[in-house]
């Protein structure tokens, strides 16, 4: 009943549930305690409210989001608080008196002076946000002032509106004791202090401003001009897509060339993982399409997003998606991929993935690069880690459809959990839900949450069972030494991946977050030493839920003996492993039609929803005698992700420095072309600049001519030409 609750008002927890309760009853039992009239009711009433309303914002709950849009936001609570004060001293008879008087004007002054606070609060924000965030880009040529203190900016609102305590107090206490001079100066010291904080934001205004979008846009043309990029990952998504840039950052570093990270959303930048890459984040369109692109020769997409249109018209280079994992879903065969000149896959499965399902991607068009993301991949040894097997249950979320074959977390997801938890042969058990996990069905959220009960219910008992009682108290020193360990990496590693001082902002971090290798090679030092720690601070009987960012994928991979999953990335990336694993027949189509329409299932135990054949995946992990599939996940493996020689970096490399070959050609032919045909010399220098609005796409390479080009109107004389 509480979870349901829970998930109809949005809240994150019991505890901020709580809270939103506590702010229901206390505003009714304020007035109660000022029409009865007693002041100990009102007293106590007002300060659950202000407690109860505080613990949500720190939390960042949001029923905040919910109250405001019924309009019943944070100045409406403060000024209810206010307005029960007034009601209260007249229910107590002191309406004709002056400390009335002084507490009405008072509260007015105080709350008029909200409008010039919260202007000024918004207008120092608004003149301290770039057109662009950057990371590891030296914008040298503008000037970025330090942010204004934190103390003054951060939930601004929420601070100018406590300010009114003093007045309150003092009001209450003149009330109950008759003492007015108390009223009067907790008035005065409400008002001085909201004067104050209004007054020192002034200078803010003038002295914290940032440069002038069209500046601070020639400073990085101006930066582009002297990096050179060559190689760019373009990506755009919403904000639980981090991950899809984050599994490209490592390859993104290995690549050949200069590489260049293009994004287009504010919010993904602070998501992003350290990388010595530079990262160029440009929300508008107009300012994205006058970016100084000129010495890209390739794109990789790691999404199809509409925003992908902006450098999509880009002619003078060539235009690649490379996905953000490589399944049989049908989104690995998205029609929009034909908008690319190439499409890269992992192995022989992706291209004739494309073929069967004729959505216009020509097989000339597909090149496998393999998986660089992979490399950190273990291979398995053929018998289990430690004397508990780990098993890895790692749901795909429920999709955009209602297809019943998306996820397994709501038809089979429970049944296979109570299955691994309750095997004859003692497993561990480690859930791993994809990050967009109910973000679309409840009922998906629904069964996440009680799965997360079971787990947690299951690792209970197990800690508590005489049959582990020995194990635990043998580890508890080494668990104890490495949870030590873990604390202090966590500190070191917080302290150099905070970019800028404590308080800047994203302009100033844009300033101060430029590339240290020393710093960077520490971290990746720590990363390596935050994993190792955190397996080792939990035993290895201990069932786990893994929800965040960390441990990776690949690092529960890793850790694990066997796999539970469905059709997704995460199937393939698997295959890397060697390991057995099981995939779920939701939709309930039976093991042959299943695995003839998922190739990555044709090496797999095949689950029903009832999840009973998990017996033959334990088996399988339990005695390599009795792994009937290891000879079929060895050739799956080679089919799905290609082989293991050259490595999939060097294979990734080589279609890169092919494709940026072929840009350079066809731009040189472009360029010829278009100066015989105005009858003008080629201008000095020009070679390998391409020019906008002439002809797109693979077409040029196959004799297609230059049909199909930008219409653009302020390109179209060029586009003639090109003609």
């Amino acid at each position: 009943m509480i979870s349901t609750v829970i998930r109809l008002v949005r809240v994150g927890s019991k505890s901020e549930l709580v809270a939103a309760l506590l702010i229901g009853l206390g505003y009714p039992a304020a007035m109660l305690g000022a029409l009865l009239p007693s002041i100990p009711v009102f007293v106590g009433s007002a300060a659950v409210t202000y407690a109860a309303d505080a613990y949500l914002h720190h939390r960042g709950s949001y029923l905040l989001n919910r109250l405001n849009k019924v309009r019943v936001g944070l100045p409406i609570r403060f000024l209810l608080r206010q307005l029960l004060v007034v009601l209260l001293l007249a229910r107590e008879g002191l309406a004709e008196t002056s400390l009335f008087y002084t507490a009405v004007a008072g509260f007015l002054v105080f709350y008029g002076l909200q409008a010039p606070h919260g202007a000024l609060t918004t207008l120092i924000r608004l003149r301290r946000t770039l057109p662009v965030v950057t990371r590891n880009v030296d914008l040298h040529g503008v000037r970025i002032p330090d942010a204004p203190p934190r103390l003054l900016m951060r939930r601004s609102a929420e601070k100018m509106l406590h300010l009114d305590l003093p007045a309150m107090a003092g009001v209450l206490v003149a009330a109950a004791t008759g003492t007015y001079a108390l009223g009067y100066a907790g008035v005065a010291v409400s008002v001085a202090l909201g004067l104050l904080y209004t007054a020192v934001l002034v200078p803010c205004l003038r002295n914290r401003r940032v440069p002038a979008a069209a500046a601070v846009l020639k400073a990085v043309n101006t930066w582009l001009r002297e990096y050179r990029p060559t190689v760019v990952l373009y990506f755009s998504g919403g904000s639980e897509s981090a991950y899809q840039v984050n599994m490209w950052l490592e390859t993104m570093e290995q690549v050949d060339g200069r590489p260049l990270i293009l994004m287009r959303e504010r919010d993904l930048v602070s998501k992003l993982n350290v990388t010595t890459v530079p990262v160029l984040c440009v929300p508008g369109g107009t300012h994205t399409m006058n970016l100084d692109l000129s010495t890209v020769r390739v794109a990789l997409y790691p999404a199809n997003v509409g925003k992908n249109i902006h450098m999509l018209r880009q002619p003078g280079m060539k235009h690649v998606f490379i996905g953000h994992g490589d399944s049989d879903k049908l989104a690995s065969v998205n029609p929009f991929s034909k908008a690319y000149d190439e499409v890269w896959t992992a192995g022989r499965a992706g291209r004739d993935r494309y073929a069967l399902a004729d959505v216009g991607v020509r097989d000339e068009d597909v090149v496998e690069v393999g998986r660089p993301q992979l490399a950190p991949i273990q291979t398995w040894t053929g018998t289990p880690k430690n004397p508990v097997p780990t098993v890895l249950y790692a749901p795909t979320w429920e999709g955009w459809d209602d297809n019943p074959g998306n996820t397994s977390l709501l038809l089979a997801g429970e049944n296979i959990v109570r299955r691994l938890l309750t095997a004859e042969q003692p497993v561990r058990l480690v859930y791993k839900p994809h990050p967009f996990t109910g973000i679309r069905k409840k009922e998906a959220k629904a069964v996440h949450e009680r799965i997360v009960a079971m787990v947690k219910k299951a690792a209970a008992e197990r800690g508590s069972d005489p049959r582990w009682a020995a194990e635990v108290a043998a580890s508890a020193s080494d668990r104890e030494k490495a949870r030590g360990e873990l604390a202090a990496i966590e500190a070191e590693l917080a302290a150099l991946t905070k970019p800028g001082r404590a308080g800047g902002d994203e302009a100033e971090q844009s300033r101060v977050s430029l590339a240290d290798p020393v710093k960077l090679e520490r971290i990746a030092t720590l990363r390596a030493g935050w994993n190792d720690a955190y397996w080792r601070s939990v035993g290895w009987w201990e069932h786990r839920i893994v929800t965040g960012p960390e441990p990776r994928l690949y690092d529960c991979f890793n850790e694990s003996d066997a796999m539970v999953s469905d059709i997704s990335s995460v199937v393939s990336d698997f295959m890397a492993s060697g390991k057995p694993y099981a995939v779920t027949d939701s939709a309930g189509v039976g093991a042959d039609e299943f695995q003839r329409q998922n190739t990555a299932a044709r090496a797999a135990v095949v689950l029903t929803n009832d999840a009973q054949d998990l017996d033959r995946l334990l088996a399988a992990v339990a005695s390599p005698d009795r792994d009937v599939l290891a000879g079929a996940r060895r050739e799956l493996k080679q089919y799905l992700l290609g082989p293991d020689r050259p490595t999939s970096m060097e294979r990734f490399n080589a279609a890169v420095r092919t494709l940026q070959t072929v840009a350079e050609a066809r731009n040189r032919r472009v360029e010829q072309r278009i100066g015989e045909q105005a009858g003008a010399p080629l201008l000095p220098g020009s070679a390998g600049r391409a020019p906008h609005g002439t002809a797109t796409g693979a077409g040029a390479e196959r004799g297609e001519g230059a049909e199909g080009s930008d219409t653009d109107e302020t390109n179209g004389t060029e586009a003639r030409l090109a003609r």
